[in-house]
């Protein structure tokens, strides 16, 4: 879609492409150390920009992992069109959702190209910085345009922010609480995309804002959206969810919220006749009820698996949505896993101990079936590998991350 437009017409000249492609093993053995200087500069000079930023995977370093991953992965696949163009669209959407402006990539630009020649200091030769100077502007003029489009084709811009209503709070499991949003006043929600999220934007003190993506967990019906969230309480290693744990204190039914237009292309395939399957785990699960509700609307005669793997039972979210769908999908079977082990009949049937085994799945489907997997990402690159030890195509497995992307697909 949007960003596969750059695929289509690589400017990169002759003379920088060699001298990128040289430059693969020294991202891969100081990507980190670049990601991390730029991020360090940058917010030192432009504090204010830790309002777009995602503080949290800041903190424990995920962000900058994804960013090393993202830039080594241009290097490794710039002449490689089919395996770039996946990772640019999510990359827009993202850009998209959080607003965005052509303006910060001048900011980007600078701190990150002038982190590459700090961490590499003589290997940094003038020949070498002209080259990663023109990728990064044939990137982002790209990059900038495909936005751009986006914007354009949603009737939105980077300020795409309405305010809606939370008119139900309701808690969905141990963890995770629903909160349905109205608009506000006279305004109207657009329709989306099942697998598609919001921003939500909080003020978490005075001029001090903070951002984060929610799939819409409900299927479109023209008034209302849906998402859930979970809190994320943090340990030792991963610091305090801090956007999710002020929702759960504070969103109560009445409050109002700044959120984001829908975006992500993460869309389970609604229409057809090809059966479909929807793998998830822990909050994974949201875009996938997403899914059944507007496969039981739109197709009811589909046949559908619906696949899902959680700790224990106190943490299994949206069962009654799952309940409602078997009742209008006739073709409908539903699966838990329960790393407990602990006997709990879920939905109507009894749950398995221990992880997810698509074993049962292909049993029931086979091979000719799309597959959806959303969940943490240790959890997709198992069930992956395991969709495709057992013959399934790779084009019929799709994803979605929350949070950074270490692009394990083309790495």
């Amino acid at each position: 879609m949007y960003a596969n437009a750059y695929l289509e017409n690589p400017v990169l000249s002759d003379a920088s492409k060699p001298l990128i492609d040289a430059s693969v093993p020294v991202l891969r053995q100081h990507g980190l150390a670049i990601t991390q200087l730029f991020y360090r500069n940058m917010f030192e000079e432009r504090p204010e920009l830790t309002n777009l930023f995602n503080m949290g995977n800041q903190a424990n370093g995920s962000q900058q992992q994804s960013l090393a991953a993202a830039v080594f992965a241009y290097a490794a696949n710039h002449r490689n069109a089919e395996a770039l163009g996946p990772v640019l669209e999510r990359i827009v959407h993202k850009h998209v959702s959080v607003g965005l402006k052509p303006s910060h990539y001048a900011i980007v630009g600078k701190h990150l190209l002038g982190a590459v020649k700090t961490t590499l200091g003589e290997a940094a030769t003038p020949e070498l910085m002209t080259a990663w100077d023109e990728a990064y502007w044939v990137l982002a003029g790209e990059l900038i345009a495909a936005e751009a489009r986006l914007y354009q084709s949603t009737n939105g811009g980077p300020d795409h922010r309405v305010p809606v209503r939370v008119v139900q709070r309701k808690q969905q499991s141990d963890d995770i609480v629903s909160f349905t949003l109205a608009p506000v006043g006279d305004g109207k929600l657009v329709d989306f995309a099942p697998g598609q999220y919001v921003s939500v934007v909080v003020e978490l003190s005075p001029g001090k804002f903070q951002q984060r993506q929610y799939s819409l967990s409900d299927a479109p019906n023209g008034n209302t959206w849906r998402i859930s969230v979970k809190v994320e309480r943090g340990d030792a290693e991963r610091p305090v969810g801090t956007v999710s744990n002020w929702l759960h204190r504070n969103a109560d039914e009445g409050t109002v919220l700044m959120v984001s237009q829908p975006y992500g292309d993460f869309a389970p395939s609604i229409e057809g006749d090809t059966p479909v399957a929807l793998l998830s785990a822990g909050v994974g699960i949201t875009p996938m009820i997403s899914a059944l509700n507007t496969l039981a609307q739109r197709n009811p005669n589909r046949r559908v698996v619906f696949a899902h793997a959680a700790r224990e039972r106190s943490q299994v979210a949206h069962i009654e949505d799952v309940v409602a769908a078997v009742a209008k999908l006739p073709k409908l079977s539903t699966h838990y896993f329960l790393e407990s082990g602990e006997p709990a009949t879920i939905a109507g049937g009894k749950a398995l101990p221990g992880r997810m085994a698509v074993e049962r799945v292909l049993a029931e489907v086979g091979t000719d079936c799309d597959f959806y997997l959303c969940g943490p990402l240790p959890f997709m690159q198992v069930q992956r590998a395991a969709l495709e030890g057992h013959g399934v195509a790779a084009h019929r497995i799709h994803r979605e991350v929350f949070g950074p992307d270490l692009l394990d697909d083309i790495l």
